[in-house]
């Protein structure tokens, strides 16, 4: 018998994880049975439970995979050279994250907004999934402030506020923008930035 080799299984855990991922961002984590993954990925459930023990293992590594690409697309942006301003830089995150390897384009659409929907519900009563978000969450955060910490420096930023706290408003945007896209459909990522820019723009009045 002819040996399998490391490239084919990689590749086949690959297409079992993204179809699965498709049908949880469709459908959710709960109302997607193993029977819809199976013909999602068009695989038989030897082939697939080769890989994965059944449904929660597959929920558990496609958790993770996306903290993990939320968490690299804020550091990636953190690494800018020259540091691109605040709404420019959000607006970088959020490209990255849609077109990332867990983008799930499907006819122009991408489902990773709902799929990250998905993920912060499940964390809500999956104890062991909840830890591995307050530890990405926690990485992202410490990245980011270092950033503000950075525009402070420079002074394209006011001072009196504390890095952690802008920090975690940036953050935030990121995932509200995440929260529209899935319940009220796309966006263009550009009104993100210029909306942005819009409120940095603003002035205090005397």
């Amino acid at each position: 018998m002819a040996r399998v080799s490391q490239e084919h299984l990689d590749a086949r855990r690959r297409q079992i994880l993204d179809g699965a991922a498709l049908c949880f961002a469709r459908n959710g984590f709960h109302a997607t049975s193993m029977q819809d993954i199976l013909k999602e990925v068009d695989l038989s459930a030897g082939a697939v439970y080769r890989y994965f023990r059944g449904k929660d293992d597959l929920i558990h590594a496609i958790v993770t995979e996306v903290f993990d690409d939320v968490r690299a697309a804020f550091e990636g942006a953190g690494k800018e050279a020259p540091l691109p301003l605040p709404h420019d830089l959000v607006s970088v995150v959020v490209g990255r994250m849609l077109t990332g390897r867990h983008g799930l384009q499907v006819d122009g659409v991408s489902y990773f907004p709902r799929l990250m929907v998905q993920v912060w519900t499940e964390t809500l009563r999956n104890e062991g999934l909840a830890a591995v978000f307050q530890e990405g969450y926690a990485k992202v955060c410490e990245v980011w402030v270092r950033i503000v910490e950075e525009y402070q420096a420079a002074g394209m930023m006011r001072t009196d506020v504390a890095p952690e706290v802008v920090a975690r408003t940036m953050i935030a945007t990121v995932q509200g923008f995440a929260a529209q896209q899935a319940l009220f459909g796309e966006s263009p990522l550009e009104d993100l930035r210029l909306g942005l820019r819009g409120l940095m723009s603003m002035r205090e009045v005397s």
